[in-house]
């Protein structure tokens, strides 16, 4: 079964669409290959089947046992080609390869001339449209061609060759810097998680300055740009300063904005700023700001002129559905919320060989939270289930200990008294076993110890008591993430003051405004 799902070539069978694999096979024709062909038998069989055995092609006679190894690698490489011949697929960066490769073609066949009129133009595609590393290659060409081609103005031509070569090189230098230090950042959240302490902070605040180049802003094109505005992001989410995250989001989208052609040639880069516009603003909860970015983030992916594959689809709608159950969140809205999860779900069925399971995940998490919030108890407990018995998920510790403190909320509120006292001990194992737990989780790790054996006219003072302990990290520097994941003030104030968590929140949203 493991080899079913690893083979390369069944899933980029399996991944064409009817279109594709039509012109697949038109390919195949125009290159006068027999309709007897083994490669071509073998598409055809991996196109019905439903899983890969390669026991079962070696019994029809598709191909020999000796033979399928080869015979795979060159439908593979066939299918590659054709897929390189898509119009859906050829784009400027594709359209400046192609002249590049015919250049070099018509420079090794001696035609200088030639060669050299087809390399202006692809370096004035490669600049205009921000393909600066292919706009140094071509410049590194035209200097070879040019050491060859001799003309009166070699001397000119030569030292516009030369200053072009050298401005190419340091700013492919400086993006290569960004990109390195913005990847490292990232590597960080995943690795680390975000700052929890002053001394974390100062080593961040230090390893960001030590890597970040000199530059000019004023020298810098759309490609530096985005990735000053990608570091500058990473950095703050890091330092959980969530102010500064919207403004470098905002500084990216708008930067797509004000060079609307670069949207169609860099859609995962857009998208992916939307996201973190959006969930930057999420977290300073800006509701009117907040719906304002999601429509126009909607209005725009969802224009006829805005160009899709299959990954930009999968994107938009992980980016869209993540942010329509967020935008209930803000301000306690949780009933309305509830109607967005079946059509949810029912989409997610199919995309579900494109959506890794951490997404899943996630969503099954913010279903967990829309129905908590809603009073819907055992709904909730159920979604908290798929994340907690999930033994191979790969998920955050942060993500996985709320849905473990949330389930035993949840158990709480719905009166499954009799599930308690073992889920305090469950619960309070896991807490126990995550390495580096931020102050929040410690004291709940308290509270929920504090809990066994109480009586019921207890729970009301404990309730204040940790709602008192936790005010103090609201605000806190280091602090205040944990409380996005699991709006436990809110939910403490509803207990004690006997309100609905949505009237609370609502009321908050509310004064926040005012």
């Amino acid at each position: 079964m493991t080899k079913e799902t690893k083979d390369n070539l069944f899933i980029l069978v399996k991944s064409l669409t009817k279109s594709e694999k039509r012109q697949f096979k038109l390919y195949v024709g125009r290159l006068g290959v027999n309709s007897e062909s083994k490669y071509l038998n073998l598409f055809n069989h991996l196109d019905k089947a439903k899983s890969y055995n390669e026991s079962n092609i070696v019994k029809k006679g598709i191909v020999s046992k000796q033979q399928l190894a080869n015979v795979k690698a060159h439908l593979y490489k066939q299918i590659l080609v054709s897929l390189k011949l898509n119009p859906l697929h050829q784009n400027i960066r594709s359209q400046i390869r192609n002249q590049l490769d015919f250049a070099s073609i018509l420079y090794h066949k001696g035609l200088y001339k030639q060669s050299l009129k087809i390399l202006d133009k692809a370096k004035e595609m490669a600049m205009s449209n921000e393909e600066k590393n292919m706009a140094f290659e071509i410049v590194e060409l035209e200097k070879v061609i040019e050491s060859q081609y001799i003309t009166r103005s070699i001397s000119s031509r030569a030292e516009e060759l030369v200053g072009e070569a050298k401005d190419l090189s340091e700013l492919n230098v400086i993006a290569s810097r960004l990109s390195n230090l913005s990847l490292e950042l990232y590597s960080k959240i995943l690795k680390t998680g975000y700052v929890k302490n002053e001394e974390e902070s100062a080593q961040l605040i230090v390893f960001f300055n030590d890597r970040m180049p000199d530059l000019e802003f004023c020298r810098l094109g759309f490609r530096e740009r985005l990735w000053l505005f990608k570091t500058f992001l990473w950095y703050n989410f890091l330092m959980q300063d969530f102010l500064n995250c919207f403004k470098y989001a905002s500084k990216w989208v708008d930067l797509f904005y004000d060079n609307p052609q670069m949207i169609n040639l860099n859609p995962v880069f857009f998208l992916k700023g939307n996201n973190y516009l959006l969930e930057s603003i999420f977290f300073v909860k800006n509701k009117n700001k907040f719906i304002e970015s999601l429509n126009k983030f909607k209005a725009v992916t969802s224009h006829p002129s805005f160009v899709k594959d299959e990954n930009v689809t999968t994107l938009i709608f992980l980016y869209t559905n993540i942010h329509n159950i967020n935008q209930y969140f803000i301000d306690g809205t949780f009933d309305e919320g509830l109607a967005i999860i079946p059509k949810i779900e029912k989409e997610l069925l199919l995309f579900d060989d494109r959506i890794d399971p951490h997404h899943k995940m996630i969503f099954y998490y913010k279903f967990a939270i829309l129905n908590f919030g809603s009073g819907n108890n055992k709904a909730c407990i159920s979604y908290l289930e798929k994340i907690i018995t999930n033994k191979t998920l790969s998920m955050r510790e942060d993500l996985l200990c709320f849905s473990r403190i949330l389930n035993f909320i949840a158990h709480y509120e719905a009166g499954l008294d009799f599930h308690l006292e073992s889920l305090l001990k469950s619960t309070y194992k896991f807490l126990i076993k995550m390495n580096d737990l931020h102050e929040v989780q410690k004291e709940i790790i308290k509270f929920i110890r504090g809990l066994q054996g109480s009586y019921p006219y207890e729970l009301k003072g404990k309730f204040k008591e940790l709602l008192i302990t936790l005010k103090r990290y609201e605000n806190h520097p280091f602090e205040r993430r944990s409380f996005l994941y699991l709006d436990i003030i809110s939910w403490l104030e509803c207990k004690i003051d006997n309100k609905p968590i949505g009237q609370v929140i609502r009321e908050k949203s509310v004064s926040t405004e005012t």
